[in-house]
């Protein structure tokens, strides 16, 4: 009876712990239930959206069509603007969906693929960042080895590092996420599924993946940060020992585009992710985060063709001397 009696127990606890783990769907819960707000970040993410597609897209179409541009700066280029059309639309299209259905479930498998897949792309870019700045002290400081240096045997290896880099990181935490328990809500505070709002609902015991957080984050910042800052440091002294105002001219002009996309992307992930669990404020972090897959994606094609002069001469070829560009590059200016 004893043994009968402990055995049915344990039965139970395994129905219990079964039911407690299978999450079958999460709820988005979004910015606001106000529908007149709802309506108006529909139209104002579409139009973001719609811009970083054209922008990003377009900038591929550019680099890829026009030979001017056939050089190892613009391929990374291309696949910046490609990562950003992807990374934006990992998370838009759901957001702009549930901004206007008052259904906003994501299933579990959903919620795993999106997570995986923004880590992905958001990793990728903080390796091809770094990646663009030593390309940009390969041929600021050696210009005459720049194409020996930064040949095909070079500069495709790095863009596959960079993206099996991402790949690696996107798994670690996927994996450790969503091998938590998900008892107390379904309900994640977020307009997609991020790592802070899931170990927030999470009724597991969390440290090991905070730690994880802290310290494959601050690693992956740390080391690309540190990259691009010798690398800008061996720029700087190239130019110091340029003589040519021309020269310095157009170094700040093609480096200063890339340390302000640099600067406004580190600065988002740094505080988004490398600081105390006890510190997270998830309607704060919400939007931070809406800021960097959605927001910066549209702002690169900008940071990195109107202040260059090779893509806006593109353009011109392009779309027409007399056309919206000239006006463009006119405001750019002034």
């Amino acid at each position: 009876m004893k043994m009968s009696r402990l055995t049915s127990d344990l039965d139970l606890n395994r129905i219990q712990m079964k039911n407690v783990t299978e999450v079958t769907v999460f709820i988005l819960m979004g910015f606001t239930d106000d529908f007149e707000v709802q309506v108006f970040l529909f139209l104002l993410f579409l139009a973001i959206y719609l811009f970083t597609l054209i922008g990003n897209l377009g900038m591929v179409v550019l680099i890829i069509g026009d030979s001017r541009l056939h050089n190892p700066m613009y391929y990374f280029l291309s696949v910046l603007s490609f990562l950003d059309s992807c990374y934006s639309s990992v998370v838009t299209p759901k957001m702009l969906v549930n901004f206007l259905n008052e259904n906003t479930v994501i299933s579990y498998l959903g919620c795993v693929a999106q997570m995986f897949l923004a880590i992905t792309f958001g990793t990728t870019e903080c390796f091809l960042l770094a990646v663009m700045a030593y390309d940009r002290y390969v041929a600021i400081y050696n210009p005459l080895l720049y194409s020996v240096s930064m040949s095909p045997r070079v500069y495709v290896p790095l863009i596959i590092a960079s993206y099996v880099g991402g790949i690696l990181h996107a798994s670690i935490h996927t994996v450790a996420t969503f091998s938590l328990s998900f008892c107390a809500s379904n309900e994640i505070r977020h307009v997609f599924c991020d790592i802070p709002p899931l170990l927030a609902i999470s009724c597991s015991d969390t440290h090991t993946n905070q730690l994880l957080l802290f310290y494959f984050v601050g690693s992956v910042e740390i080391i690309t940060i540190l990259i691009v800052l010798i690398s800008y440091g061996f720029i700087l002294l190239a130019i110091l020992r340029m003589h040519s105002a021309e020269g310095r001219r157009k170094v700040f002009s093609t480096c200063g585009s890339h340390l302000t996309g640099v600067s406004i992307y580190h600065g988002t992930i740094l505080f988004m992710y490398v600081r105390p669990s006890s510190s997270y404020a998830l309607d704060h972090d919400m939007i931070v985060s809406t800021f960097y897959t959605i927001v910066i994606p549209a702002l690169n094609p900008v940071i990195y063709s109107l202040r260059n002069k090779d893509v806006k001469e593109a353009m011109k070829r392009v779309f027409g001397k007399n056309g919206w560009i000239n006006k463009v590059s006119f405001y750019s200016k002034t």
